[in-house]
């Protein structure tokens, strides 16, 4: 699943029993326009930075290293671990890929 694919559907879930999680009212509180956001769920446009990719997991009671990782992103704390220590994560990422 897409990421905007996956936001959508997530919204679009919490709106059905709470119209605050219309597009425009969910892009309002993370800063953005609904026309980006729309554009967002439909794979128009790639996903927004880390801060609006937290702020739409916080308001949509998602992981955010999950959406992060949807996204093709990883968190800024994380990458100044694994920049620390790079051949160890490599290591440990493959392996656990198997």
């Amino acid at each position: 699943m897409t990421f905007g694919k996956y936001i959508r559907e997530h919204r679009e879930a919490l709106k059905a029993e709470d119209r605050r999680f219309s597009v425009r009212q969910v892009a309002q509180r993370i800063g953005v326009e609904p026309a980006y956001l729309s554009k967002i769920e439909r794979g128009d446009v790639a996903p927004p930075s880390e801060a609006k990719i937290r702020a739409l997991a916080e308001e949509l009671g998602e992981d955010p290293d999950v959406l992060l990782a949807m996204a093709g992103k990883v968190s800024s704390d994380l990458q100044a671990i694994i920049r620390k220590r790079p051949q160890l994560f490599a290591d440990l990422i493959r392996q656990l890929k198997s």
